[in-house]
């Protein structure tokens, strides 16, 4: 027997149309290229959405044609998110700090057929434009700008755009598993492979985000993803804003730590998203410029490990919690959310905020589970499988999966809690002497030092061991710390045997395109036929 209920299709467009219908007064602050505020509003953008839907259609895409994107975090894009979806195309976000063969493979293997960029990335557009084979419409984020027609010859204005499409466009009503979205990833060998999200999948990711145990996202609030739009959909924030109604302040391209204060400050942000990079650069502003942050509550840090010192001064000093969260791109990203359980209510603050130095619990709708061949006291290779996990790359016809898992490439701990805890990414891990060392522990420990700015943690050959822990550290500014200074400061916080056998000095700790630590240029003088040893 079946039962009796209403069927409707869990599709990007019901989010846009509730947030339009619903909370249509409720702002969105918008940093432009040019340095301003645009304050729009959520019935704005639906209209505007709709609007442009309906332009796509009358130049000629079809169901699952792919639109691209190369911009920032403003309320154009924002509009494209539910506009390209909505109508039934596939909205691809595009990381502009890929190198430019990367761009033109993404693009090339998407199939693109519109390319939307910001004026920030006009000079990308004109440089890749005789490279792509599929883009047949280049559009500028902006209104009219002769200075861009001239440089990219039938470039298209967005403004102007979706003036051309129909006020009155009526969403269509698509199958659920339709792709909505698609996202390529970096982290994996060889070109990136891209990951294709469902409307359905996109729909039960952004019920998860929303929830109170997970990111706690509500109508009160007013959010400020720092995390870019080209990065795993901004981590599903104006999906999930759009479904509760929140406020959004996008930052555009103004991510320094002054930018930020000067944003959350004026706009009362009370929740912020970004990596740790971004949240060192505004706590080190907000001290300089003297601000107490005092609207923003709460931050979310993921992307790589957040340091417990991190965590502590935006909890001392400014009041604010820290949600230390997870994912990849496979997972759309969510796959796990650390906040407290009823038990954890009891405790000191000490011991509270040593339980949130985890990544979390995963939420409803996704399972994690650590599998190893060998005892290493709890840790091991992370697998997970849920209702927003890949099943398939974009265009590959095997599947990564382990029966029916998904392998993240992390090696981590559980406890009788679920509380997970990434240990170090499983080609990141240092295996001395058959014992595993966490280069993320050491990292954590590092940064808390007042004399570093940034640290890196990796492995380098050594002829008895194998491989032994190297720490390359980023002085702060006017300080001098040395190598005995750094060294001892690991004394009675981790077993000797796992301190960095040498400290090297550096300028700044080189990125991905993701923001994150490229262990892998870092590596390239202690490995190799020519590789320098320590001993």
């Amino acid at each position: 027997m079946l039962g009796q209920m209403m069927k409707m299709p869990l599709l990007i467009s019901s989010l846009i149309s509730h947030a339009e219908n619903r909370h249509g007064a409720t702002e969105i602050a918008s940093v432009e290229t040019t340095g301003g505020i645009t304050h729009t509003n959520w019935k704005t953008v639906g209209q505007n959405s709709r609007r442009l839907a309906s332009a796509l259609g009358k130049l000629g895409l079809a169901d699952g044609d792919r639109v691209g994107t190369i911009a920032w975090n403003n309320y154009r894009h924002l509009e494209i998110y539910f506009g390209v979806s909505g109508g039934g195309y596939v909205c691809h976000t595009i990381n502009p700090r890929l190198f430019p063969e990367q761009l033109v493979y993404v693009i090339n293997h998407a199939e693109d057929k519109v390319l939307c960029f910001d004026k920030t990335f006009l000079p990308i557009a004109v440089k890749l434009r005789e490279h792509l084979k599929t883009v047949k419409t280049f559009v500028l984020m902006s209104g009219r700008d002769e200075e861009a027609a001239s440089q990219l010859p039938g470039v298209v204005f967005y403004d102007e755009l979706i003036a051309t499409g129909d006020a009155n466009y009526t969403w269509p009503v698509l199958n659920e598993d339709a792709a909505s979205s698609l996202c390529y990833t970096s982290g994996t060998t060889g070109n990136p492979k891209g990951v294709l999200y469902s409307h359905r999948s996109t729909l039960l990711h952004t019920f998860a985000v929303c929830l109170p145990d997970c990111l706690n996202i509500s109508a009160i609030e007013s959010v400020l993803p720092v995390v870019p739009m080209f990065h795993v959909n901004a981590w599903g924030i104006p999906y999930a804003a759009a479904m509760v109604g929140a406020k959004l302040v996008m930052p555009g391209p103004g991510l320094d730590g002054p930018s930020l204060v000067k944003l959350i400050d004026g706009e009362q942000v009370t929740v912020a998203l970004g990596v740790p990079t971004i949240w060192q650069g505004l706590l080190a502003a907000a001290a300089k410029m003297g601000s107490k942050l005092d609207s923003l509550k709460r931050t979310v840090v993921g992307g790589s490990a957040c340091p417990p010192s991190m965590m502590k001064t935006f909890r001392e000093s400014y009041g604010v919690d820290t949600v230390h969260a997870w994912g990849m791109t496979e997972l759309s990203p969510l796959g796990s959310a650390n906040n407290l359980l009823r038990k954890h209510l009891n405790l000191s603050p000490e011991e509270q905020a040593r339980v949130r130095e985890s990544q979390g619990r995963p939420p409803f709708g996704i399972e994690l589970k650590v599998v190893s061949e060998e005892d290493h006291h709890g840790q091991g290779d992370l697998l997970v499988r849920g209702h927003w996990v890949v099943d398939k790359y974009f265009r590959e016809t095997t599947s990564p999966l382990q029966d029916g898992w998904f392998p993240t490439g992390d090696v981590s701990t559980i406890d009788d809690d679920g509380y997970m805890t990434i240990r170090d990414r499983s080609k990141d891990i240092i295996k001395s002497g058959g014992e595993w060392i966490s280069t993320v522990e050491l990292e954590n420990i590092a940064v808390g030092h007042p004399g570093l700015a940034d640290a890196a943690v990796i492995a380098a050959r050594h002829e008895k061991w194998d491989e032994r822990p190297l720490l390359i550290v980023v002085r702060k500014e006017g300080e001098t710390p040395s190598s005995d200074d750094i060294t001892h400061f690991f004394d009675d916080k981790i077993a000797k045997w796992q301190t960095p056998d040498a400290v090297v000095f550096v300028d700044a700790i080189p990125r991905t395109a993701a923001g994150k630590m490229d262990k892998k240029a870092l590596r390239i003088p202690y490995w190799g036929e020519n590789a320098r040893m320590v001993n």
